[in-house]
């Protein structure tokens, strides 16, 4: 594989990652297994069959549980310390085999792309978890859902257009990521008022007498 390829295997994996780490881990090594692409070597470990095995049954109950309004927001919340971590390790197979720099850029990287990837994901179903009726969560679900495999597509097929996008995306996230915490922070206002509790004192202001 060359420079263009590796690059877009790892970018491409770790924002994958970001939204359906399970479906990624399984598809990516089922792929390897049949033959119809060709993993780096220290990727080649997703082929194994206790690893699809494995990552085929949470795969399954990653597709239902994102699908459940409120559980689904619970789920990403846990997989905040799973997805980040294995979506940077996912980039750093690609490039198990090159320099140190390389595989230092990778991490860096891949860890960036599947960090934002996971919080955007995380942040806007828990904006979308304050409607009362599910369609809105099902549909997000489902949007996720065709965006993943679009771009697992490209990151076989199309490695040079899945990079353009990669790129469109990085300046979305600057763009939409603050919006998200702002909301979230009106959120967290918001319940915090419903459950009575206390705002916090600002630094310097004594209490009342």
């Amino acid at each position: 594989m060359d420079m263009l390829s590796n690059a877009a295997l790892a970018g491409g994996l770790a924002w994958a990652s970001g939204v359906r780490l399970y479906a990624t881990v399984f598809l990516a090594g089922l792929l390897g297994r049949l033959g119809y692409v060709h993993l780096p070597p220290g990727l080649d470990m997703l082929s194994d069959n206790w690893v699809l095995i494995v990552s085929g049954v949470l795969m399954l109950g990653e597709f239902l549980a994102d699908k459940i309004p409120a559980f689904d927001s619970v789920w990403d919340a846990i997989h905040t310390f799973i997805r980040i971590p294995a979506g940077t390790l996912l980039a750093w197979g690609v490039f198990k085999d090159a320099s140190p720099a390389m595989q230092a850029a990778a991490v860096l990287l891949g860890g960036a792309l599947v960090s934002s990837t996971h919080l955007a994901k995380s942040g806007t179903r828990a904006l979308i978890n304050t409607s009362p009726e599910p369609f809105s969560n099902w549909g997000a679900s489902v949007s996720e859902d065709l965006t993943w495999a679009g771009m697992f597509y490209l990151m076989w097929q199309h490695p040079l257009a899945l990079l353009v996008v990669l790129g469109l995306f990085v300046l979305l996230m600057l763009w939409l990521l603050p919006k998200i915490v702002r909301g979230l922070r009106a959120l967290f206002r918001t319940l915090r008022k419903l459950f009575g509790a206390p705002e916090a004192e600002p630094m310097g202001r004594l209490p009342p007498p």
